[in-house]
């Protein structure tokens, strides 16, 4: 193998997004984001239910706020797992293209903290200011814990109504089969 090849291989991993697709088309998308090698800084699962503590409440803050910085962004389902969050997300820019310059003058004359790249309309603009506003917050607050995120994340394009329907019912009872799920950081050597 060139050498060539070998740094392409280590430093450009092959990315899960799908060949030419628009990323910022108004659309439905599952996504998934996962704590570095899987710790459980969220809470735990205790019969079936997550119970959250208190680093969660801090990104369940920035999880809502997420619509206040990009406004063409609507929240479906969301679960929090001890590991990661399975989230669907809807953009819908269409009303959007019109106000967007008026949001922007006046979030220049309040100056609102807001998160990095909400003017660029892609999901990955999205989770990445999502982790990285988090991830800085964390670190604030908590400077006795190393909080990190996974550097990439899964999504899917949600292509039907059914297979919505199919992906809310799996967020909303992920938490009821924790012990069966691949994230669950005891179930890595099974």
């Amino acid at each position: 193998m060139q050498p060539e090849e070998k740094y392409k291989q280590i430093y450009n991993p092959k990315s899960n997004r799908l060949q030419n697709y628009d990323y910022w088309s108004n659309w439905w998308y599952f996504i998934t984001i996962c704590t570095k090698n899987r710790e459980n800084y969220f809470g735990e699962i205790i019969d079936g239910k997550m119970i959250l503590n208190e680093i969660w409440k801090i990104a369940e803050k920035y999880y809502l706020e997420i619509t206040k910085h990009f406004p063409f962004v609507i929240l479906d389902e969301f679960v929090i797992m001890p590991n990661h969050i399975h989230w669907i997300i809807i953009i819908d820019k269409s009303w959007f293209v019109e106000t967007r310059q008026c949001l922007v003058s006046t979030d220049n004359e309040n100056k609102i903290n807001r998160f990095q790249n909400q003017w660029k309309w892609t999901i990955s603009s999205i989770i990445w200011s999502f982790k990285s506003i988090y991830t800085k917050t964390i670190k604030k607050i908590q400077n006795k814990i190393f909080f990190a995120w996974q550097p990439n994340y899964y999504d899917r394009i949600i292509r039907n109504e059914e297979e919505l329907q199919k992906i809310r019912k799996y967020i909303l009872e992920n938490p009821l089969k924790w012990e069966l799920d691949k994230n669950n950081a005891e179930n890595l050597f099974m």
